[in-house]
């Protein structure tokens, strides 16, 4: 998810998979896939900057989980088991 701030100044997350376009005349508007627009105060550069971001933070992940080094950054709490599967290492696939 990426953060973006409404005109009034609220921040929500969009997902940046659902976003189809995104135009700027005057205001920066973020179509997404099912017809939804919605209207930020970031520019059309910023948004797409996000974007960039979040999907190579994806795939930051994906290759430290890839070679057994991705470590989660957990806030501190207590330890609950977790139902998420490791991703398998090379050499078990």
């Amino acid at each position: 998810m990426i953060r973006v701030t409404r005109l009034n100044g609220d921040q929500f997350a969009l997902n940046p998979d659902l976003i189809e376009k995104v135009e700027g005349h005057p205001d920066t508007v973020a179509f997404l896939v099912d017809g939804t627009k919605y209207v930020v105060r970031e520019s059309v550069e910023e948004v797409l900057q996000e974007i960039r971001e979040y999907r190579a933070g994806i795939l930051a992940i994906s290759y430290e989980m890839d070679r057994g080094t991705y470590r989660p950054s957990v806030p501190d709490q207590p330890s609950h088991d977790s139902s998420v599967v490791p991703f398998p290492v090379r050499e078990e696939r």
